[in-house]
């Protein structure tokens, strides 16, 4: 590695490195410091309060004491390129625009923000004592780049460790399937996977839940993609990837701000593991504003709290980190197959096009799916549950028919699509984070936002074929 002296601020550093932004904006050659979030920095950061370190692009970062990446210096042509001429009150304006209503416009910066997302800052008195805080001019510090979509950042708990990675598979020959190729290939920052799965998300290749990590799941969809559009995607080509999702959307990462509706639920305590007790509940809903919004933005749980350190989402007016997973996919979904050995679905339209592909959950060993041809019977959205022991499966000493109340942490989740073999359906599921990784009882479970989405393009009559 390279190693490079830290920056200190000073005025004259300021002078050099940033005009004032209508002076910036109108120089041809001139450059402006962006804040995380998109805006213009009107106000230049006080000496001592910031140190500014190149990535290995050469761009200037601003850091401030609690290593959070605080701006980030670019050319005013290449503002006014990305997100046009600021308005009167510039200082005010979010990303692109709230054309959403409910979040905003992810913008260039937000990536940037999202460098040092694994981990809380660290205890002050660290960097009082040995940090870059105190670091001298003459002191050195190791250059890396703190973009995750195209390098690595340094860990905020121990500068000196590299933070999680995720070795990607090798890209070879294209016609070659992902499941085929070498499990060895470059390493990819968490950050740069959840970029990965969010482009195929909003390609109608689902990679499921969206965690940052290479997977089977990620890799279905890759494949899936290539059935799709014929071309095979590098996960290790960032830029592509950055640039597609710019073009179609906006960048991974944006934030949200958390609602008073949000906040206010109704949740239940939690969600018990036996029916008879599940029965007894008015619903079964989310347990928590978190499962809540990492469900409605397709995240894992987890994911989302570690991209949020120390965040309390029970709190309105709270802004988070999320990913921008855009629109669902529509179209005319006519066959369906459930393939029992790669743990897909893929949806085809009347022209054989593959329109949709979700990972899958399909039977199990004692309770195997069907085989052959089925046809779609009916849709239920936000379906209750029948539990009868004598037709479905036996759970401890329940014997009884019992009815199972609605919600997204029902049996079948948020949508129930009916199968012509009775009993037998594809649905969704309370726990999206084990899709294609456990079994079922023998249909077919997605997670609730694949199974919404399916179920907005398929209607009865609709063919399903189980192939092993």
């Amino acid at each position: 590695m390279i190693k490079t002296a830290p920056f200190r601020f000073t005025a004259a550093l300021l002078a050099l490195t940033a005009l004032s932004a209508p002076q910036a904006l109108a120089d041809p050659n001139g450059m402006v410091l962006v804040t995380t979030d998109g805006q213009l920095m009107e106000h230049i950061p006080e000496a001592g309060s910031v140190r500014v370190v190149l990535d290995t692009q050469g761009r200037r970062l601003l850091i401030d004491n609690w290593n959070e990446v605080i701006g980030f210096e670019i050319p005013a042509w290449q503002y006014r390129q990305q997100y046009g001429d600021p308005q009167p009150g510039y200082g005010d304006r979010r990303g692109y625009g709230d054309r959403r209503g409910f979040r905003d416009e992810p913008v260039y910066g937000a990536e940037l923000d999202s460098a040092f997302p694994e981990a809380p800052p660290p205890p002050r008195e660290r960097f009082s004592r040995d940090g870059f805080a105190n670091a001298g001019p003459g002191a050195s510090i190791e250059r890396r780049d703190l973009n995750p979509m195209t390098g690595t950042v340094p860990d905020q708990s121990d500068l000196s460790n590299e933070p999680e990675i995720i070795e990607a598979p090798r890209f070879v020959e294209p016609s070659m399937p992902r499941s085929e190729q070498p499990a060895t290939g470059p390493k990819l920052s968490r950050a740069q996977v959840a970029a990965l799965q969010v482009y195929l998300d909003r390609n109608g290749v689902s990679p499921g839940v969206i965690d940052g990590r290479m997977g089977s799941n990620v890799n279905k969809a890759l494949d899936a993609y290539f059935e799709k559009t014929g071309e095979r995607i590098n996960p290790a080509d960032t830029d592509l990837i950055m640039s597609r999702l710019a073009a179609s959307g906006g960048l991974a990462f944006t934030t949200y701000t958390i609602t008073a509706e949000d906040a206010a639920g109704p949740f239940i305590a939690s969600v018990p593991t036996d029916y008879a007790e599940k029965a007894r509940l008015e619903r079964l809903a989310f347990t928590s504003t978190l499962e809540m919004l990492a469900e409605r933005f397709h995240m894992d749980e987890a994911y989302l709290a570690s991209l949020n350190p120390d965040v309390d989402f029970s709190r309105p007016g709270v802004q988070i980190k999320i990913v921008d997973t855009a629109q669902k996919t529509t179209g005319n979904v006519t066959r369906i197959i459930a393939d029992k050995g790669r743990k897909q679905v893929r949806g085809y339209d009347a022209n054989g096009t593959l329109v949709v592909a979700y990972p899958a959950t399909i039977g199990s060993t004692s309770t195997p799916s069907p085989s052959g041809e089925v046809t779609i019977e009916r849709i239920a959205r936000n379906p209750g549950y029948t539990y009868n022991p004598k037709i479905n499966f036996k759970q401890g000493d329940n014997d009884k028919i019992l009815e199972v109340p609605p919600g997204p942490n029902g049996p079948v989740g948020t949508i129930w699509i009916a199968l012509s073999k009775p009993t037998y359906g594809i649905h969704g599921t309370p726990e999206p984070s084990k899709i294609g990784k456990t079994e079922s009882n023998g249909c077919v479970r997605l997670t609730n936002w694949d199974a919404e989405e399916l179920a907005g393009m398929v209607a009865p009559g609709v063919s399903v074929s189980f192939v092993e």
